[in-house]
């Protein structure tokens, strides 16, 4: 059976880049990460230095998947200091034309990525990432402020686990302003929803949670799995195929719950991943046809990755 959400679903266009809608409209954005903390290609973390051949040869090969597949990229870049988020930013820029998420534990390094970009006039492309439970109100001025119109809200906290209770902390209560409330009273008009993956069981929760964010909300919803799977994968020592074939099941479930865009972990795992999750999004926009749904165009996987004609 196809889900079909009650809530008019919402999608934003992101600089180029398209996101959200009903399930099978549009093909799972895919989301890969660079430069975190002890990525190979990172000489020094403070610093921001890094191998830039090999990180141009690592977004390469993620537009050639992008381009084969047709499932948009954006680009997660994550930094712990100010020096390295600007001097990351700054390549991103120069070698691809997609959205990228400004990421970091750090708010005041977020906070300053986004200023940076709002003086080189990269607004447009930068997703604020993350708005999370415990953030401050300064941190929401300053957001309102630089005039930040994308932004992620980590909508899972310690207090807030089953899917229900992940509901009430986005959405709010009758005592409580919610975190989508506060959003867009900062001026936010861009919301993606991060529903929270724990561990790998608890993922099943994460994909209900997906459900009932659209379901009630309308909002792109998605989730990072891969912060899951990697952490499992430590345990067990899988190598590939088994890893990869791990992956895609881990992967495929939120899509199936009609996750709009996975973060999927490091960027070098681009050319697994792609192909994993437009075979799902395929399955699905031929199954939306039951609920008179078309794709948006005749880049969806469904045409491009799977038709023959």
């Amino acid at each position: 059976m196809m889900l079909r959400f009650e809530a008019k679903q919402k999608a934003f266009k992101i600089h180029n880049t398209w996101i959200g809608g009903e399930m099978g409209e549009r093909p799972t954005v895919l989301v890969g990460s660079i430069f975190q903390k002890k990525h190979f290609i990172v000489k020094d973390t403070s610093k921001g230095t890094f191998d830039a051949k090999k990180a141009r040869e690592l977004l390469q090969v993620e537009e050639e998947c992008s381009l084969m597949t047709g499932n948009p990229r954006m680009i997660d870049i994550v930094a712990e200091t100010i020096e390295a988020m600007t001097r990351y930013i700054s390549f991103i820029v120069e070698h691809c034309d997609v959205p990228f998420f400004v990421d970091s534990p750090l708010a005041r390094v977020r906070l300053a990525a986004m200023r940076f970009c709002a003086e080189n006039k990269i607004m447009d492309r930068a997703i604020y990432n993350t708005i999370e439970p415990h953030g401050t109100p300064e941190e929401l001025d300053q957001l309102k402020d630089l005039k930040v119109k994308s932004a992620v809200l980590m909508g899972c906290s310690s207090q807030h686990v089953k899917p229900k209770d992940r509901l009430t902390l986005i959405g709010g209560s009758s005592s409580e302003k919610g975190l989508i409330g506060l959003a867009l009273d900062s001026g936010v008009e861009n919301i993606l929803v991060d529903a929270g993956v724990l561990d790998l069981p608890s993922s099943s929760w994460t994909a209900q949670a997906i459900m009932d964010i659209k379901n009630e909300t309308g909002y792109p919803a998605g989730c990072a799995p891969s912060n899951a799977l990697y952490t499992w994968l430590r345990n067990k020592k899988l190598g590939s195929p088994e890893m990869e074939a791990c992956g895609g099941g881990v992967l495929s479930l939120p899509v199936f719950a009609g996750s709009d865009f996975i973060f999927y972990g490091p960027i070098q795992h681009a050319r697994w991943v792609f192909p994993a999750i437009a075979l799902v999004d395929a399955m699905l926009a031929y199954g939306a046809k039951l609920n008179r749904v078309k794709p948006a165009s005749r880049e969806h996987p469904l045409y491009k990755f799977i038709s023959k004609s």
